[in-house]
């Protein structure tokens, strides 16, 4: 839309015939008022078309031609008087009107929009772009400049019709100052905003709110990871529970939901051997409640292999028979 201003078509020099056209029209008016302060009763009030035919037909029973400046856009009827020029047409001054709320635009500057003219407030109610937040009008057009004929110079323009910039963003139009985070607040910064479900976020509330969390440090993970365990990880995160060392191979054991070692994956589990230390993975003997690969299952004196069921016990040792004699009999 494009702001203009209404303009008063220029008026040659009086004539003769134009300054008695003037006279009559004063006189008219000052009788009109003499009648009214005397407290006279007034007739019923002559339409606008009379007096202008009556007047006219005066005028030329004196010999003096009255042609009309042209046919008022508004009200469809001759221009005797002021004729004022806007949107490529001609007007009386009193009927050059915003389509929206009315006020006359023949002091003032206006928008047109679709070969209509409107005040500023309206234009920007009814064809400024949103905001998405506040919902209210962005002003991102200039206001149109002083109409050349206006008298005095104009009021200062009021600080909610100043122009305004306009921001583009997540298909929608936002006050730059309205366009800041859905969680904090904070406008943004030079970073720019991710996008959630339709709404901005800045990176450090997008992070903690949406990205992944790693298993092992519960912090967002943004760059290389891991997945295990039905979890993510920092690669460097992704160690055995018990003694935080990485996994040789890529090989590890879950247990509970976390990953451990072989060593400390069995020492849970109980199943390392009594005699070397070692977890038991295959073969296995329980003696005394401990566990034992089948060639570690052996006397602590002799070394012979002991036979489940024919050995004893003594402390935390096995013996075989023989030996068990030997020593404690």
């Amino acid at each position: 839309a494009v702001s203009s201003s209404p303009t008063s078509v220029p008026q040659p020099p009086p004539t003769a015939a134009a300054q008695q056209l003037d006279e009559l029209l004063a006189d008219l008016g000052h009788m009109q008022s003499k009648l009214s302060g005397q407290g006279a009763r007034v007739p019923a009030e002559p339409s606008l078309d009379n007096m202008l035919g009556s007047l006219t037909r005066d005028l030329q029973e004196l010999g003096i031609a009255a042609t009309p400046a042209g046919v008022c856009a508004g009200c469809r009827k001759p221009i005797a008087g002021k004729v004022l020029t806007a949107l490529g047409k001609t007007w009386h001054p009193e009927h050059f009107t915003c389509a929206r709320c009315g006020q006359g635009l023949d002091s003032q500057p206006f928008f047109e929009q679709g070969g209509r003219a409107f005040c500023e407030e309206d234009y920007h109610q009814a064809f400024s772009p949103r905001c998405a937040y506040c919902a209210g009008s962005i002003r991102e057009v200039k206001p149109p400049p002083v109409l050349p004929h206006h008298p005095s110079p104009p009021p200062a323009t009021s600080p909610h019709l100043s122009p305004q910039k306009v921001l583009t963003a997540l298909d929608q139009t936002w006050h730059p100052e309205h366009f800041f985070c859905a969680h904090c607040g904070k406008v943004f910064g030079d970073e720019g905003f991710l996008e959630r479900n339709g709404k901005p976020y800045c990176h450090q509330d997008f992070l903690a709110m949406f990205t992944p969390k790693c298993q092992g440090c519960e912090r967002p993970v943004t760059d290389n990871y891991l997945s295990a365990l039905q979890a993510v990880w920092h690669p460097e995160c992704f160690v055995c529970t018990e003694c935080l060392s990485g996994f040789a191979g890529g090989s590890f054991f879950e247990l509970e939901g976390r990953p451990y070692c072989e060593l400390h994956f069995h020492q849970r589990q109980g199943t390392i051997c009594h005699g070397c230390g070692r977890p038991v993975t295959g073969r296995c003997i329980t003696a005394a409640g401990r566990k034992y690969h089948p060639e570690h299952f052996v006397c602590t004196y002799c070394l012979g292999r002991l036979q489940k069921g024919t050995f004893r016990e003594c402390g935390d040792k096995m013996y075989c028979q023989a030996c068990h004699d030997k020593l404690f009999l």
